[in-house]
């Protein structure tokens, strides 16, 4: 199998992995390089898709504190939150911010030249940083795919998939293997520094806000490497995504700033419902908004409930969400006059492979950064435009760590390594299988069974379901293109966050079980239909 060396590799290019390379490339010594692999094109990612903003406790907005940031963030994740994260986060976000500014990402600003703020819910005062109204992610990872490219030190490679980390008898990671989807070969990469920046895992889920790619390759791969894997119970769904159809799958988001405008969530015959949930109204946290919407399709058998936001001023409205706009537009939609119909679909993994902020994880020489890691900053329930803060402030302590660290590459290979590449240099069987189908199948499991509100019968069905799936898939590690990767890296995701919710019995954020609603954390008495 062909071979490189390089003294870090990052594996995905959204807003971690892009601003990772950029930090490590200029912070640290470097003698083979630094490998940035993507399996579509650079870019793409979820950090893309993020419209609302990024959260940024900076020194010009004046009513804004670090204590008032990490009491909202502490309160949205129902306590659960690592409060040493929280505040680390939220003291250096001021310093990343004007990073970013600095490399060249173009917040919007007012005609004075000061950066603009908004609000969205569960945040205390206007705190969120945007970019073409509501095009924030995209602006950023633009920026910072645009430094990557000009940046000899860093090597990209385009539409390749990390499928194996390469782990010592010690359990060092040492590298890994990729698939080549363009060559339909297996390649080795040996790096004294492995990072995980692979997003999150919506894709398990029938209805979702992540692009294709989000299928958790970097869990699957932690996971069988033998990191810890922790909080997998916590998906968020979001609230409000674009619901077209009831068989429109992958759905576009409607960003939460559209309701901190002052949007308001409707029924059919316009009547609001928020107020019977929260004393917050659609400022809610997001879960507690998730499940209000999803109780209001249950009891009134629809598919959808409705945004309303032609109650903004037509011509603010227009400037904060052309994106929004447009698509609404694409689809028949007149927001400035229409109500938009939503409805929840899995947004975020607040869980993930455990690691500190400096993305250190608990194998030697492997980091995760962004989504794919559990830091935990964000605990039960995301606050809103938290990720791409947590995302940037990782990647930059993770530089920072790293410019210390030797990045030598390794020059021993020992037998277990050379074992697992032996593995990936053996023939397979040629069975043929509709991995849309099984993607599909697996989706519809986990959305029923595995999805807003849990039980522990559905909880019991859905992993006997995925363990015939996992059965049936006989391949063990090693697949035949990426597509067949992705399927198996799912059912890995599916299964650990099966698992996950099982073995947590109570009610708390975004993971709230039907059989003990009772202890579910808002301030007003709940009822869900079954």
């Amino acid at each position: 199998m062909k071979h490189s060396e390089y003294s870090a590799v990052i594996v995905g290019s959204g807003a971690a992995g892009l601003y990772a390379a950029l930090k490590i490339a200029r912070q640290s010594a470097l003698p083979d390089g630094v490998l940035l692999l993507t399996k579509s094109k650079l870019g793409e990612s979820n950090s893309k898709y993020a419209q609302g903003g990024i959260v940024g406790v900076v020194n010009q907005n004046n009513i804004d504190s670090t204590d008032l940031h990490v009491a909202d963030t502490i309160k949205a994740g129902a306590e659960l939150n690592d409060v040493s994260v929280v505040k680390y986060i939220s003291e250096i976000s001021d310093s990343v911010i004007n990073d970013l500014i600095d490399i060249g990402v173009p917040f919007d600003k007012d005609s004075n030249g000061n950066i603009k703020f908004t609000l969205e819910a569960a945040h205390s005062v206007k705190r969120i940083l945007h970019i073409g109204g509501d095009a924030t992610g995209k602006g950023i990872v633009d920026a910072l795919s645009k430094k990557v490219r000009e940046d000899s030190n860093i090597t990209v490679v385009e539409h390749s998939i990390a499928v194996e980390l390469l782990t010592n008898a010690d359990s060092e990671c040492k590298g890994l293997i990729i698939f080549n989807e363009l060559t339909g070969e297996h390649e080795i990469i040996y790096t004294p520094a492995t990072i995980l920046a692979t997003g999150g895992a919506g894709q398990v889920y029938k209805f979702t806000t992540n692009p294709d790619g989000a299928t958790g390759d970097g869990i699957d791969l932690a996971y069988n490497a033998g990191a810890i894997i922790q909080d997998m119970e916590f998906i968020q769904f979001h609230p409000t995504a674009l619901a077209i159809s009831p068989t429109n799958k992958n759905r576009f988001l409607i960003s939460e700033a559209v309701r901190g405008e002052g949007a308001k969530l409707i029924d059919k015959d316009g009547k609001e419902f928020m107020s019977n949930y929260h004393d917050k109204k659609e400022l809610a946290p997001r879960d507690i908004v998730t499940r209000a919407i999803y109780n209001e399709m249950q009891k009134k058998h629809t598919s959808n409930m409705f945004l309303n936001a032609s109650i903004i001023d037509k011509t603010r409205l227009l400037e904060r969400f052309p994106t929004i706009s447009k698509k609404c537009i694409d689809n028949g939609i007149d927001i400035t006059s229409s109500p938009i119909p939503v409805a929840p679909a899995a947004h975020y993994l607040m869980g993930g492979v455990k690691a500190a902020v400096s993305g250190k994880t608990s194998i030697r020489g492997l980091y995760a950064i962004g989504e794919v890691a559990c830091t935990g900053f964000h605990g039960a329930n995301r606050l809103a435009s938290n990720s791409l803060l947590e995302c940037v402030a990782c990647a930059y302590e993770l530089a920072d760590y790293l410019s210390f660290a030797n990045l030598q590459t390794p020059k021993k290979i020992d037998t277990q390594i050379l074992k697992t590449i032996e593995t990936y240099s053996s023939p397979i069987s040629d069975a043929d299988y509709d991995i849309t189908s099984l993607k599909q199948e697996l989706k519809d499991i986990m959305w029923n069974n595995v999805g807003i509100i849990r039980s522990e019968e559905k909880l019991l069905d859905a992993q006997a379901q995925i363990d015939i799936l996992h059965k049936n898939f006989n391949r063990t590690r090693k697949c035949l293109n990426t597509e067949e990767y992705e399927y198996r890296n799912m059912l890995t995701v599916a299964k650990l966050i099966t698992i996950a919710a099982l073995n947590r019995k109570d009610s708390i954020g975004a993971h709230t079980r039907f059989d003990n609603i009772k202890n579910i954390n808002t301030n007003k008495e709940l009822e869900y239909a079954k």
